[in-house]
């Protein structure tokens, strides 16, 4: 089932995800598949458990739309299409390597992106679906795409590390998505705002 997903502005954005137990999981059986539904029908390579309302330690990744970059070496592109993973009570070990910045945009935040400096290289520590534990290291744009997805769950956006002149830059356009005052071709749902 195709989720709502939650707009910039919404508390569930901002809060420190918790974890999750097997049982939560096994009871909560669709959530995972609702999750990447919901990221396909989005066009997007991640999403995280609080762009769905829910303050828990979840997040999907695939990849593969980045494959298409005909500029990727094919080893590349070959990696980057077959990688789809669930993350669940993820927590970042390490961010190492040389920073370098792309073009971030997020589900929960549409018609904004902006260049983010982050580490080329992850240590990451999760559970799988089956709740087997993994540590495992990532570089480049999966590294990339984790680490976005791994700040949601830490309640921390994209925006938030960009230049403050950036912020102000942008600041009118977050105003609008806050209030729905913008077209997006999937299902979002607006924080209500204080009157």
């Amino acid at each position: 089932m195709v989720l709502p997903i939650i707009a910039y502005g919404d508390p569930v954005l901002r809060k420190v995800a918790n974890d999750i137990s097997k049982e939560y999981l096994e009871e909560k059986n669709t959530l995972l598949g609702d999750m990447f539904e919901t990221m396909y029908n989005a066009h997007g390579v991640g999403l995280a458990a609080p762009q769905v309302g829910l303050d828990i330690r979840v997040f999907v990744v695939d990849t593969a739309p980045f494959a298409e970059d005909e500029d990727a070496p094919e080893k590349v592109r070959e990696l980057l299409k077959g990688f789809k993973k669930v993350f669940i009570n993820a927590k970042i070990l390490k961010e190492e390597g040389d920073e370098w910045s792309f073009n971030e945009g997020c589900l929960s935040i549409p018609d904004v992106r902006e260049n983010v400096t982050r580490r080329r290289v992850i240590t990451i520590e999760y559970y799988d679906e089956n709740f087997e534990k993994h540590t495992e290291v990532y570089d480049g744009l999966i590294a990339r795409v984790i680490q976005h997805e791994y700040d949601h769950i830490e309640g921390v956006l994209f925006t938030d590390k960009i230049s403050m002149l950036k912020r102000k830059l942008i600041a009118k356009r977050l105003s609008n998505i806050m209030i729905g005052k913008i077209k997006v071709d999937y299902k979002m749902k607006f924080p209500k705002l204080k009157k």
